[in-house]
């Protein structure tokens, strides 16, 4: 996933945990009209709605625009293509899920092993 530091053009994203649709159209270079449309578009782009529907998007938004533009813009993909490419790539595979179980397994039996020592 493209991080908010790894995109020299774009600026990098504040510390602040809510931002408006024009501070998100800036961050990514993209116009509110724009950002609007992916909401219809890719449904993992949710941001908050308030008083008036007005939209707020968080970090975790605001990386996720960075990554659709960087589908669309820089590697040419379709709409439908850079849907099933952030589709794919949210699905864990079988083998991820493996190796999550098997390193918290290795974890579990070291920390039993450091409370044996510690016993």
């Amino acid at each position: 996933m493209l991080e908010a530091s790894n995109n020299n053009e774009l600026p990098v994203i504040p510390g602040k945990r809510y931002f408006t649709i024009g501070e998100v159209s800036e961050l990514c270079g993209v116009k509110p009209h724009v950002l609007r449309y992916w909401e219809q578009e890719f449904s993992q782009l949710k941001p908050v709605k308030r008083r008036g529907n007005r939209r707020y998007y968080q970090r975790h938004d605001v990386v996720l625009i960075r990554e659709i533009r960087g589908l669309l813009y820089e590697e040419g993909f379709t709409i439908g293509g850079a849907r099933q490419r952030l589709e794919n790539d949210a699905k864990p595979t079988l083998s991820t899920d493996t190796n999550k179980k098997q390193i918290i397994q290795e974890m579990l039996t070291e920390l039993a092993e450091i409370r044996a020592l510690l016993a």
